[in-house]
């Protein structure tokens, strides 16, 4: 079975990077790649980008110039970067796991932009 559990600051000021990590368990080995999703009251889903196994990044191009993904392959975990942040980027933020035709999600973890 496979297990997504999202980590990080949970408080951020504006202008810093947040970083939030994703750790897989019960994954493959190959053929799969992570994806980060966000949820925020005014745009709903959105899609922040995704990593697959062979490193390939792709990023929402609203997003592209602040985000990237990050692989830690032996701790099989996966980390998001995303710089210069706003209020704006507030959001609930969920790594996704797809692998074998199969979606999996994390619970979700809140990043919260603020003085």
């Amino acid at each position: 079975q496979v297990r997504l559990q999202e980590s990080g600051p949970g408080l951020v000021k504006p202008a810093q990077t947040v970083s939030l990590t994703c750790a897989v368990s019960g994954g493959p080995a190959h053929s799969y790649w992570w994806s980060w999703i966000r949820q925020s009251p005014g745009k709903g889903l959105e899609w922040v980008g995704d990593i697959n196994y062979g490193g390939s990044t792709s990023f929402n191009p609203s997003l592209k110039s602040r985000a990237s993904i990050s692989r830690d392959t032996f701790k099989n975990e996966y980390t998001l970067h995303l710089s210069s942040v706003t209020p704006e980027d507030t959001a609930l933020y969920y790594c996704l796991f797809t692998a074998g035709g199969m979606d999996y999600w994390g619970k979700g973890t809140l990043v919260t932009v603020s003085l």
